[in-house]
């Protein structure tokens, strides 16, 4: 880890009490608003959990919070995060949606949208009386906190997932740099770009690489590229080839010629039984 561990800021987020837990339970509450929210958040962790800290006011004049994350120190404004995370939309609008028959993108996209309640489906018609069979059901406000699933919830769920699945995979990662702490283009600040490439590993990676030979080619590659430059004792060496020739030898023996034509010093390559290995930068 580099001597930076994320258990403690992963803890800040996700464990009980934790930043995404107060959201859950503060938006669920109908008189929470922004400055509950933050006090409560404060109240919870500030002086008390090393990576949650006030935000510096000279870099983020309107941040309310700042937490240490392992590629520096985030500022967070939390106005609207409440009525972000409630998400409303008219269910009526849903149900609309949810039941068309005309774009099945639609009826995708809010499957799993709670929409009407079974309370509100069942009321008849102006001007109609209700049957005498009734559904019985809990009232509006429970059966819609029932079914109610705050955008939290959903993101918590889709990462889930997609943890779910890299485990069952083997991906591929690229490494996102910030280049500055102002969101400005075309401006990079030296400092930040080489104290995140130290916490993701990547200048670790590439010491170990270079001390290994992490560009490879194999021999018929290597005689198609860079024979030219050796032609004449590249073929002078195809021909010399023991019998039985094959392409394979010829491969070798101009790839032989063309390397004491360059004339490398050193360890900066060695030969292998399909391949020819180079030091770093080399090629």
């Amino acid at each position: 880890d580099f001597g930076m561990d994320l258990a403690a800021c992963i803890e800040l987020f996700e464990k009980p009490m934790g930043l995404l837990p107060i959201l859950e339970e503060e938006t669920i509450y109908p008189k929470a608003n922004d400055q509950t929210f933050e006090a409560k958040l404060k109240a919870q962790h500030l002086g008390k959990h090393n990576n949650f800290v006030k935000a510096c006011s000279k870099t983020d004049r309107d941040a309310h919070f700042a937490v240490v994350h392992y590629a520096g120190t985030v500022s967070y404004n939390v106005t609207g995060w409440l009525d972000k995370n409630r998400d409303p939309i008219n269910d009526t609008v849903v149900d609309l949606l949810k039941k068309t028959s005309s774009c099945k993108l639609m009826n995708e996209i809010y499957a799993d949208h709670p929409g009407q309640t079974k309370e509100e489906e069942d009321l008849p018609p102006p001007g109609h009386r209700r049957g005498k069979k009734r559904v019985v059901v809990k009232s509006k406000t429970a059966a819609k906190m029932a079914n109610f699933k705050t955008v939290c919830s959903y993101f918590r769920d889709q990462l889930n997932n997609l943890i779910n699945m890299l485990m069952t995979t083997e991906p591929s990662f690229i490494r996102c740099i910030v280049p500055n702490n102002h969101k400005k283009p075309g401006v990079v600040d030296p400092f930040l770009v080489m104290h995140q490439l130290t916490c993701n590993g990547v200048l670790e990676g590439i010491r170990i690489c270079r001390k290994g030979f992490p560009n490879r080619v194999i021999y018929a590659d290597f005689r198609s590229r860079y024979a030219i430059l050796a032609p004449k004792e590249a073929h002078k060496a195809m021909k010399a080839v023991k019998r039985p020739v094959t392409e394979e030898k010829k491969n070798i023996a101009a790839t032989h010629a063309v390397m004491d034509k360059v004339n490398l010093v050193g360890d900066k390559f060695q030969y292998g039984h399909t391949k020819i290995f180079f030091r770093a930068g080399i090629l």
